[in-house]
């Protein structure tokens, strides 16, 4: 029997190798069967965890700017390749990287996130997964390009200011400095989101309030990144303002697109599957192990677990999940191609205790053998 592991992260106890390992433990203990564990992640935080540790990398700190100006350590990945790089955008123009008080969209920038695309490309980086997840910004990407060498400057020639502020003060843009080697790039954006970058369902108006956005100053902002949108298109060429996910991650969407080459957005889950090569492991498997933290309504609704059912019953592979948490209206996770859920939590016991890596591990082996030995009756 060939079973295929790849389960989401247990944050807080177990990593997605972790869990994976754990519930092989368990399966061999009931029964034979050729196991193969996957990293699972569905392109936001831990996405870089979970390639580079799953797949054989490893990792690269630097100092970068920081959403608000300010320098701070950035992390990401090297696969085992040496060509691509994994990358959380989050890590250099995060919200983790600001209290709440003091968000200002009007500064916040995403330069740090040109700086750590520019470390790998030194390396030796061609390909890109990018999750843009999470940020404090609401500049369109402007930060980022201008750490790439593309220079956005006012009727003056001075440089725009970091954040939105200056948007509406784009006189020109040039690529003057840009590296000839981003031309061989490629960018996978994993992106979820498919708002537009500007209007009343755009950047500004649908995520700028948990950025520090202001009622009052949505059409404001909304106007400048406008005129940053009209001045791209007189750039390139190109107009992406209108392209599903161009409003994602404050409109750094849209930066990728208008001015990357070969930059793409996808679904997060499906970037990740493609990079672990799960479907060449799937299609002559005889079960399919996948589950997270919790699993609820909303993992029906497209999270890596139901990513990774959708590809096994592509081939009519059986579906089990493990999780920490399983809700009363877990149900609809069946509908959606798990053919069966578990908790492994054993007994009456705190959240605390059960998040203990060594608990969760355990309780995680115990399962797994537990359900495999009623399967082996079958055999």
């Amino acid at each position: 029997m060939k079973v295929v592991i790849a389960i989401d992260s247990f944050k807080g106890s177990m990593t997605s190798v972790e869990a994976g390992n754990a519930a092989k433990a368990g399966i061999e203990r009931a029964c034979p069967a050729d196991i193969v564990v996957k990293p699972l992640a569905d392109g936001g935080e831990g996405t870089t965890e979970a390639l580079v540790e799953g797949l054989g990398g490893e990792y690269v700190s630097l100092e970068v700017t920081g959403p608000m100006g300010a320098k701070t350590r950035a992390r990401y990945g090297i696969l085992r390749d040496k060509r691509t790089a994994v990358l959380e955008m989050a890590e250099a123009s995060g919200m983790i990287l600001v209290k709440r008080e003091e968000l200002d969209p009007a500064r916040a920038t995403t330069y740090g996130v040109g700086e750590m695309i520019l470390d790998a490309i030194k390396r030796g980086c061609r390909e890109f997964i990018i999750g843009i997840g999470g940020s404090a910004t609401s500049e369109g990407g402007a930060g980022m390009l201008q750490a790439l060498g593309y220079e956005i400057a006012d009727a003056d020639g001075n440089p725009v200011r970091p954040g939105i502020r200056d948007l509406d003060r784009i006189a020109t843009i040039n690529a003057g400095h840009v590296p000839e080697e981003l031309k061989e790039c490629h960018f996978r954006i994993a992106c979820d989101v498919k708002n537009p970058l500007c209007g009343e369902n755009g950047a500004v108006y649908v995520f700028g309030s948990q950025k520090g956005v202001q009622e009052e100053e949505k059409q404001c902002f909304d106007e400048k990144m406008k005129h940053f949108a009209d001045k791209t298109q007189e750039f390139t060429g190109r107009d992406c303002r209108t392209a599903e996910g161009a409003g994602a991650a404050g409109g750094l969407g849209f930066g990728f697109l208008s001015y990357l080459p070969h930059a793409e957005l996808k679904s997060g889950i499906d970037i990740v599957l493609d990079a672990i090569q799960l479907e060449r492991e799937v299609k002559d498997a005889d079960m399919v192990i996948t589950g997270e933290g919790r699993l609820d309504f909303q993992t029906a609704m497209g999270k890596a677990p139901v990513g990774v059912a959708r590809l096994a019953k592509k081939y009519g592979v059986k579906v089990l999940a493990f999780a920490g948490g399983v809700t009363k209206d877990a149900g609809k996770c069946n509908a959606a191609g798990i053919d069966a859920f578990f908790p492994i939590v054993r007994g009456a016991t705190t959240l605390d205790e059960a998040m203990v890596p060594e608990n969760a591990k355990e309780n995680m082996a115990l399962s797994a053998e537990q359900v495999f030995r009623a399967i082996s009756l079958y055999m």
